[in-house]
C-alpha cells in the first residue's frame, strides 16, 4: 500500500512533527510512504522510512497566516505558487497513491487552498481515486466567518473520505473549538493523540527537580523566558520557589541566552539550546513552564510533570488558550495568560502546582498513530 501525506507548517512545526509520525507509523506497518511538506526545512525532524519531498518552501508572517513569505523572506509571488502546486499534482501523478491525506486542510490552510483543490480534485479525477483524509489535531481555530464551515463542508462532501481527529473526545472533543455540521460528524475518526514513544530510561540527573522552560524561538517565546528569568531572580532573593531553573532556548538566539543568564545567578538558572533530551528533562522535573502547542502539552501529559501553559495569543491565535483552558481543569495544571504574565503572577501559578498528580492518559489515548494506521487500512478495506 501506498499513502501519499501533503503538510504545510507555516509558524512552529508542530503539523510537519505530527505528520512525520503519521508517516514513521504507516511505514512501520510495511506502507510505502511519501511526504510532501511545503514549510520550510526542519532538518531537526526526521523520519528514516519514508521519502520526503520539499515544495517551495513558505512561512507565515509571524501570526498572519494570510500573508505568505518565501525562502527568502520576500511576499510569495504567483509564480512560486504555481511551481508548488505543480509538484504537488505532479507527485501525485507518479506515485499514484492508494491513500491520499491532508494535513489540516480544509479546516485550515486556506491561503493555499488553490493547491490543495487541485491537488484533490486531480486525485478524485484518477482512475483509482485514493482514499482521501483530512488530519487535524485536537483543537482548531475556529471560522472567523459562517460561510467558511459551509466551504469546508463543501470540500469534505465533495473530496474526502473521511477526517482523522488526532484527539481523546473524552478530553478534547472536536466541537469544543469548530462548529461542527451534522453532514460532517459522521467522517470523524477519532484516534487518539499522536506522540512519539516514551524516551528510553537512561542515568541522566540533568534537570532534576528543577523548574523547566521551554517556549518556541523569536518572539514567539521571548515573553515567556524573559518573565522566568525575572522569576528565578526574585525567587533567588526572596527564598521562595527554592529550585534551579532551566530555560531551553532556541539555537542562534545567543543575544537573547545571554541577555537571559544576566538576569539571576548561575546558581539558579540554566540557560540552554533545546536539547534533544527534552522529553527525558521533562521527567526529572518538578514543573514546566511553557507555551500549549499540541506536542509540548501531549509531552507534558505523558511525563505527568506540573504545568504552568502560557499560551501563544498573537494575531487571532486562539488554538493554545482553547487547550490551556480545557487542560487546566486537571490538577497539577494551571494557565497564565500572557497579558497577566509577571515574575510574581508566575511564581504563584507554580506554587499551585508543584507536587500536585496529573492524572495519567490511557494507553489508547496514546496511540493516536498506531491507531490512525488501523482506521486507514479499515476504511480502505470497506472502500475496496
Amino acid at each position: 500500500m501506498k499513502l501519499l501525506i501533503a503538510v504545510t507548517h507555516l509558524l512552529g512545526t508542530g503539523h510537519l512533527s505530527r505528520a512525520l509520525a503519521l508517516a514513521e507509523a504507516f511505514a512501520a506497518r510495511g506502507w510505502s510512504v511519501d511526504l510532501v511538506s511545503g514549510g520550510r526545512p526542519a532538518p531537526h525532524l526526521r523520519t528514516a522510512n519514508a521519502t520526503l519531498h520539499q515544495l517551495p518552501p513558505l512561512a507565515s508572517d509571524g501570526a498572519d497566516f494570510a500573508t505568505l513569505l518565501a525562502a527568502d523572506g520576500s511576499p510569495a509571488d504567483a509564480n512560486l505558487f504555481a511551481a508548488r502546486q505543480a509538484m504537488l499534482t505532479g507527485l501525485l501523478d507518479s506515485l499514484r497513491p492508494d491513500v491520499l491525506i491532508t494535513e489540516l486542510f480544509p479546516f485550515g490552510r486556506r491561503a493555499l487552498a488553490a493547491e490543495f483543490d487541485a491537488l484533490l480534485e486531480r486525485a478524485r479525477a484518477l482512475p483509482q481515486p485514493p482514499l482521501t483524509l483530512a488530519s487535524v489535531r485536537d483543537i482548531l481555530a475556529p471560522p472567523s466567518k459562517p460561510k467558511r464551515v459551509a466551504e469546508t463542508e463543501d470540500r469534505l462532501l465533495r473530496l474526502y473520505d473521511g477526517v482523522l481527529v488526532h484527539s481523546d473526545p473524552a478530553l478534547i472533543p472536536l466541537e469544543d473549538s469548530w462548529p461542527l455540521t451534522p453532514a460532517m460528524r459522521p467522517l470523524l475518526r477519532y484516534t487518539g493523540f499522536v506522540v512519539p514513544p516514551p524516551p528510553a530510561p537512561d542515568d541522566g540527573t540533568d534537570g532534576q527537580g528543577e523548574i523547566l522552560v521551554t517556549a518556541g524561538g523569536g518572539p514567539v517565546g521571548r515573553p515567556v523566558f524573559e518573565a522566568a528569568a525575572r522569576c528565578a531572580a526574585l525567587c533567588a532573593a526572596s527564598g521562595a520557589l527554592p529550585q534551579r531553573w532551566r530555560l531551553l532556548v532556541a539555537k542562534g538566539d545567543e543575544a537573547l541566552a545571554d541577555r537571559l543568564r544576566a538576569m539571576a545567578p548561575p546558581e539558579r538558572l540554566v540557560v540552554e539550546p533545546v536539547r534533544p533530551d527534552f522529553r527525558a528533562l521533562l521527567g526529572r522535573a518538578a514543573a514546566t513552564v511553557g507555551r500549549c502547542g499540541y506536542n509540548t502539552a501531549l509531552d507534558c501529559l505523558t511525563a505527568g510533570v506540573p504545568s504552568v501553559f502560557c499560551p501563544f495569543e498573537d494575531g487571532k491565535e486562539v488554538e493554545q488558550t482553547i487547550r490551556a483552558v480545557l487542560l487546566s481543569r486537571q490538577p497539577g495544571i494551571a494557565t497564565l495568560r500572557e497579558a497577566d504574565l509577571t515574575p510574581d503572577s508566575l511564581a504563584q501559578a507554580l506554587r499551585s502546582v508543584l507536587g500536585a498528580r496529573i492524572p495519567p492518559l490511557s494507553s489508547a489515548a496514546l496511540a493516536g498513530a498506531a491507531r490512525s494506521v488501523e482506521i486507514v487500512e479499515a476504511l480502505l478495506a470497506e472502500k475496496t
